[in-house]
């Protein structure tokens, strides 16, 4: 990949979520414009081990959109400036020659700071294990066609499903809310027959996890579903409010 951007970059760096942060500028040179964002910081990571300097720590995985680990704000915007695209995802095509990139890790109390731009998701990880499963007797498995289903209440359960969990609708609300994530794992399971069983014990163990973790009240500006990178839509939100209400109001059960 040959070289033909120069790119200046100002980099969030922090030892720990006990310490202060601060901006660091490194010069990215270069830059091939068919690279993608996470191999342009590979390539200035590659030059301050030469340099003997701690290089810039990130979360990342699949690189391919799939699994939610990577979770940059950029230039103010979590995943950067392409809509519907996950940061691993960004090419630098997306920025010129010469252009200032500020990188900075989720900002939101529930997601402390690990290091530099890696942040602690584990909220995320015991909101689900409050209620995001469904109870099954084990054997063999059933027929595909055993309980039938509406085709669009299968798609609309699987679009709820393609939530991947990186956090960028917290990230982009100033409330630091995560009733897209929660409403999306509530409605893939509320829409579905299966996940009739622990229906209303699931939407009150996973809101009091969500205000246990920290999270703040939707905002409903949007910003979450506008940044959200695989298009989550705020009708989750509607229905875990219902959802919640109706168990409240039908069948109060305590939430563990």
């Amino acid at each position: 990949m040959s070289g033909n951007m120069n790119l200046t970059l100002k980099v969030w760096r922090q030892k720990n979520d006990k310490t202060r942060g601060k901006f660091v500028t490194y010069q990215a040179n270069g830059i091939s414009q068919d690279m993608s964002f996470l191999e342009m910081l590979d390539v200035v990571n590659e030059d301050l081990v030469r340099k003997g300097e701690d290089p810039i720590h990130f979360d990342h995985d699949c690189r391919e959109g799939i699994c939610g680990m990577c979770s940059l704000h950029i230039n103010g915007r979590p995943h950067g400036p392409k809509q519907g695209t996950t940061t691993c995802q960004l090419h630098m095509r997306s920025f010129h020659d010469g252009q200032t990139i500020v990188i900075e890790p989720w900002r939101a109390s529930a997601f402390p700071v690990i290091k530099d731009l890696a942040v602690d998701r584990t909220a995320f990880d015991r909101i689900q294990q409050a209620g995001g499963y469904v109870n099954v007797n084990t054997g063999g498995v059933p027929d595909a066609n055993t309980i039938p289903i509406p085709k669009v209440v299968a798609d609309e359960a699987f679009e709820s499903a393609t939530c991947i969990g990186c956090g960028a609708c917290v990230a982009a609300c100033k409330n630091a809310s995560a009733m897209l994530f929660v409403s999306a794992k509530i409605s893939q399971y509320a829409l579905m027959p299966q996940g009739q069983t622990e229906r209303y014990s699931r939407a009150q163990a996973m809101v009091a996890q969500m205000d246990a973790e920290g999270f703040g009240s939707c905002t409903n500006t949007g910003a979450c579903e506008a940044e959200c990178p695989v298009g989550i839509k705020l009708t989750n939100i509607a229905r875990m409010n219902r959802e919640y209400l109706n168990a409240k109001i039908f069948k109060e059960e305590e939430a563990h």
